[in-house]
């Protein structure tokens, strides 16, 4: 891989190989042998990304995180998804959460994100709904006050790690306004891990990937949480959901390219490996050109995610390119690990080598972080302006 744009510095490329090495001899070997059972992901290993500092790539040093940007974040990211997406996805519940962190005291503030640097507090996202997906200024759920505490009632769904985590973030309207992005609250519900809050039960979704944890569906039953958020962020949580977009979707691309960089690798072993005709298949120039062509696409997507990260850590506004790495490596992710399951033939649509779970789980990075039909919708807005008719965009 060629480095054009003088991105890779030293110090990047040794975070990268330290997460190389932990990714290829820790996480693969449990993700190979906990998936096809359905098992969850070690807490060894969630230890262990502690005190690499993963939880807290993008926490200030000032908090104890390792205070790095979005390219060191999506460098660890694409490691880890190339051996399991799901411990990939670990390291948002993180990273992710830290400015949403309230406390009635500074102290206990600081406390919790410290704690969440180390990878011992950390948040599940229950923002999606039944019936409400990427429109998040739909949500159905609604809290209100009562002295200093949320009352919040409602369900949820797809909220995953909602049982490991140490708290749920909850997307709720707490004020009914004329415009349906304003009046939603991020309330903070802590819980005990392993366990839902007081007034929240729920059921995992049958899932077919992104194993190693569970994803919930919730029922809110008049569940209470202290209040915590600084009244003037109170109804503004879908503006706290879009700042954190442009993050979350080169995280997604980065979780895509890992997918699909770990299904080119094995394909090009196996090749290397399996005859036919007395040849090794690599000799045949049809799965060679497969080979060249998800090297070339998965290349592209890598240099489209760096340039996005770069202008994420420079301050730059980036939703329109967010959008489009998000897009473009997603829908290459899908298309190179089910080339690669070609490759290894009947072979692949087995559980006894790994392409299969990446092509599962590149499958879902089509859909979540906002759909690609919801990145086309974003990137053709910006290039034609929004449609007059306000609903002509969901046709």
């Amino acid at each position: 891989m060629t480095d054009t744009h003088g991105y890779m510095t030293e110090e990047r490329r040794m975070i990268q190989e330290s997460a190389r090495d932990f990714a290829m001899h820790e996480v693969l070997p449990a993700a190979n042998r906990l998936d096809p059972e359905g098992g969850e992901i070690p807490q060894s290993i969630r230890d262990k990304m502690g005190e690499l500092g993963y939880f807290g790539i993008l926490i200030p040093e000032k908090f104890g995180g390792l205070g790095l940007g979005c390219f060191e974040y999506c460098l660890v990211a694409e490691e880890l998804a190339r051996a399991w997406m799901s411990v990939s996805s670990l390291i948002a519940r993180g990273n992710s959460f830290y400015k949403s962190i309230g406390a009635t005291t500074p102290e206990g503030q600081r406390e919790r994100i410290e704690r969440m640097a180390r990878g011992e507090y950390l948040g599940a996202l229950a923002m999606s709904e039944p019936q409400t997906g990427s429109d998040v200024a739909s949500l159905k759920t609604r809290a209100h006050r009562e002295g200093d505490e949320w009352v919040v009632s409602g369900a949820k769904y797809w909220c995953t790690f909602a049982d490991g985590a140490d708290f749920l973030y909850v997307m709720a309207r707490t004020s009914e306004e004329a415009a349906k992005h304003r009046g939603i609250t991020g309330i903070l519900m802590e819980k005990p891990r392993g366990e839902l809050p007081r007034g929240v039960s729920g059921q995992p979704v049958p899932k077919i990937g992104y194993r190693g944890w569970k994803t919930w569906e919730l029922a809110f039953d008049a569940a209470r949480a202290p209040v915590v958020v600084a009244e003037d962020q109170i109804g503004k949580g879908f503006y706290s959901v879009l700042n954190m977009m442009e993050t979350a979707r080169a995280h997604t691309a980065a979780r895509a390219i890992g997918l699909a960089r770990g299904a080119l690798e094995d394909a090009i072993a196996y090749a290397m490996d399996r005859t036919q005709f007395d040849r090794p298949i690599a000799e045949f120039q049809a799965i060679r050109f497969k080979i060249a062509h998800m090297a070339a696409e998965i290349e592209a997507a890598r240099q489209l995610m760096y340039s996005v990260c770069d202008a994420i850590d420079h301050g730059q506004r980036c939703d329109r390119e967010a959008a489009m790495a998000k897009y473009f490596a997603t829908e290459m992710a899908e298309r190179a690990t089910s080339e690669a399951m070609q490759i290894f033939g009947g072979a692949g649509y087995t559980t006894l080598h790994a392409v299969e779970r990446y092509w599962r789980d590149a499958r879902l990075t089509k859909i979540f972080e906002g759909s690609s039909e919801i990145q086309l919708r974003i990137i053709s807005d910006h290039l034609l302006g929004k449609p007059a008719d306000a609903h002509a965009g969901h046709n």
